[in-house]
C-alpha cells in the first residue's frame, strides 16, 4: 500500500510539473533554451496633415487581433493630443483630438507583432440584404451568379469562381456589363455576393517585408461560409491569405478621417527585428492576463531573482548525490557537502576551487592532528579548527591578491563551516577505519562536487531551472522513487566478479 501511495504521489508531482511546463513553454512561448531569439515585426503608421488653427480630430483604423499574428506591444506618439481607442468587430480605431492646432502635424502609431495566434476574427455576420440594381446590371449579375452557382460546390468555391470570372482577361457579355459598374474589384465582388446572400467583407493589410518604407495597403476579400471566414485574392480568386500578410483593418469605411485639417495622408513602414523570446513571452502573458507571475520568478526584484538562480540548482545537486550514493555507490562525506562545494566552485572556477579545497583541508588536517594531542573537548576543538580555516582562507586571499590573482578573492564564498566539518569527519574516519577509507570518501566527495559543478555550470540547466522551476517537481518525484530503492549499487558488482569468473 505504501509503495502504491508513493508511486501515485510521484506520478501526481510529475504530471503537475509537466503540465505547468507545457503551459509556459507551449502556450505562453517561454523559451526552452537560453538566449533564444524570436522574429518580430515593427509596423508604423505615420499620419501627417496640415492643421487650420481650429480643433482637430483624427481617426485612424488600427489592427485588432489579426489572424496569424498577435500584437505584443503597441504605442502612440502624439505630443499634445488626447488619445482614445475603441471599436470592435474588426473596426478598432485610434482617435486623436486637440483643442487647437496649426501648421504641419504628425501622429504615429506603432505596433510590434509576432507570428502566431489564431486571432479573434469578427463574429458571424447577418445575411446581407439582396441589393436592388438597375438594368442591365441586375440581369447580368443574376445570370452570372446562376452560372457560378452551377459550377461550384460550396460558398468558398462559389466566391472563388465568381472572383476568377471577374478577373478573366476575356470576359463574357454578362461579366462586361457587371464590370461597367463604378465599384472597384473588391467592392464589386462583395456587392455580387450580397446578391447571393453570402456575407463578405473587404480587409486591408500589409505584406511584411524588411525595411519597407511607404508600404502599400492591399485589399483582400473575406467570405463567411456559415462556420468561419475564408480569405480570397480579389484579383485571382485564390483562396487563402498570402504568406507574411498582416491584416490591418476589416470592413468598409475610410482608413483615415480628419476634422479641422487638410492634406491628410498615412504612410506605413515595416521593419523586422529579433527580440529575446523571454521578453516576447512576458509581453504576451501580460496581454493575455496570464497567471505567469504566480508560476515564475521573472517578476521578482532583480536581487531576489539572483538568489533563486542559485537556490533552484540545489535540488539537482541533491538528486545527483542520491544517485551517486544509492545507485552508483560512491561514498561521500554527508549529503549536502558536495553540493555546497560545487556551488562554491561556480564562483572560484573548478581548477582554482580544487586548489583551495585541497590546500584548506590539508592544512586543516595538520592543525587538527596537532590539536588532538592537546586532548581538547569536541566543541572547543571544532571551534579552533573553524578559526584556523578562516585564517587559512584569509591568508590565501591576501597572498593571491598580492600576486595579482583576483580569483583567489572568491575564497570567501567557500562554505567555511562545511570545510570545518569535512576536516573533522576525515580525521574521525581516519582514526576509526584507516586512511584508505578516509581517502575514498574524500575522493568520492570531490568527484560528486565536480559533477555537480558541471551540471550547475551548464547554461541550459541554469535557464531551465530558473524559467521553469516547476520541473523541480519531477526532481522531487525522482527522489521519492529512489528513496525506496533497495537494489545493488553499481560499485558492489565488483564484489561478485569472482563468482562470475568461477568455472
Amino acid at each position: 500500500m505504501e509503495n502504491r501511495q508513493l508511486r501515485l504521489l510521484s506520478l501526481a508531482l510529475a504530471l503537475v510539473g509537466l503540465g505547468v511546463f507545457y503551459y509556459k513553454a507551449g502556450v505562453l512561448g517561454l523559451p526552452m533554451w537560453p538566449a533564444q531569439q524570436t522574429e518580430v515585426w515593427t509596423l508604423e503608421a505615420r499620419v501627417s496633415f496640415e492643421a487650420r488653427k481650429r480643433p482637430v480630430r483624427v481617426s485612424l483604423r488600427i489592427p485588432e487581433s489579426p489572424p496569424g499574428y498577435e500584437i505584443i506591444d503597441e504605442s502612440f506618439v502624439s505630443s499634445g493630443y488626447g488619445l482614445n481607442t475603441g471599436g470592435m468587430d474588426g473596426k478598432r480605431s485610434a482617435l486623436w483630438a486637440k483643442r487647437r492646432a496649426s501648421g504641419s502635424e504628425t501622429l504615429y502609431y506603432r505596433a510590434v507583432i509576432h507570428p502566431g495566434g489564431s486571432g479573434l476574427l469578427p463574429d458571424r455576420p447577418a445575411f446581407p440584404k439582396k441589393p436592388v440594381d438597375e438594368e442591365p446590371f441586375r440581369s447580368a449579375a443574376e445570370s452570372l451568379l446562376d452560372d457560378v452557382r452551377r459550377q461550384s460546390a460550396d460558398i468558398p468555391t462559389f466566391a472563388s469562381m465568381l472572383v476568377s470570372r471577374l478577373a478573366d482577361p476575356s470576359p463574357d457579355e454578362n461579366v462586361r456589363h457587371v464590370l461597367a459598374s463604378d465599384l472597384d474589384r473588391t467592392r464589386l465582388a462583395i456587392h455580387l455576393l450580397a446578391g447571393a446572400r453570402i456575407p463578405a467583407r473587404q480587409i486591408r493589410g500589409i505584406r511584411l517585408k524588411d525595411r519597407l518604407r511607404e508600404a502599400p495597403l492591399d485589399s483582400w476579400l473575406a467570405v463567411h461560409n456559415d462556420s468561419e471566414w475564408v480569405f480570397l485574392d480579389p484579383a485571382s480568386g485564390v483562396i487563402g491569405l498570402p504568406k507574411k500578410f498582416f491584416v490591418w483593418s476589416w470592413g468598409d469605411g475610410e482608413l483615415l478621417e480628419i476634422e479641422g485639417g487638410r492634406r491628410a495622408k498615412v504612410d506605413f513602414s515595416v521593419l523586422r527585428n529579433t527580440y529575446g523570446s523571454m521578453e516576447v513571452a512576458q509581453t504576451r502573458a501580460t496581454a493575455q492576463g496570464s497567471p505567469l507571475p504566480w508560476v515564475s520568478f521573472l517578476d521578482l526584484p532583480i536581487s531576489s531573482q539572483t538568489v533563486y538562480q542559485v537556490l533552484v540548482l540545489i535540488p539537482l545537486g541533491a538528486l545527483l548525490v542520491v544517485l551517486m550514493r544509492n545507485v552508483v555507490g560512491v561514498p561521500t562525506f554527508g549529503t549536502f557537502m558536495p553540493v555546497l562545494i560545487a556551488l562554491a566552485f561556480r564562483e572560484t572556477r573548478l581548477l582554482w576551487g580544487l586548489v583551495l579545497f585541497g590546500t584548506t583541508v590539508g592544512v586543516g588536517l595538520l592543525a587538527r592532528r596537532y590539536l588532538e594531542r592537546m586532548k581538547l573537548l569536541l566543541v572547543p576543538r571544532m571551534s579552533a579548527v573553524l578559526t584556523i580555516v578562516v585564517l587559512i582562507l584569509a591568508v590565501m586571499s591576501l597572498v593571491s591578491h598580492g600576486m595579482g590573482l583576483e580569483r583567489g578573492l572568491s575564497v570567501a564564498l567557500f562554505p567555511i563551516v562545511i570545510l570545518t566539518m569535512v576536516i573533522e569527519r576525515i580525521s574521525v574516519v581516519w582514526e576509526e577505519s584507516g586512511g584508505r577509507t578516509a581517502a575514498q570518501q574524500t575522493l568520492g566527495s570531490l568527484v560528486v562536487s565536480v559533477l555537480a559543478y558541471l551540471i550547475f555550470n551548464a547554461e541550459s540547466v541554469q535557464h531551465l531551472t530558473f524559467v521553469f522551476p516547476e520541473l523541480l517537481l519531477l526532481v522531487l518525484a525522482a527522489m521519492l522513487l529512489l528513496g525506496r530503492y533497495s537494489g545493488y549499487r553499481l560499485s558492489e558488482l565488483q564484489r561478485f566478479r569472482a563468482m562470475v569468473d568461477t568455472p
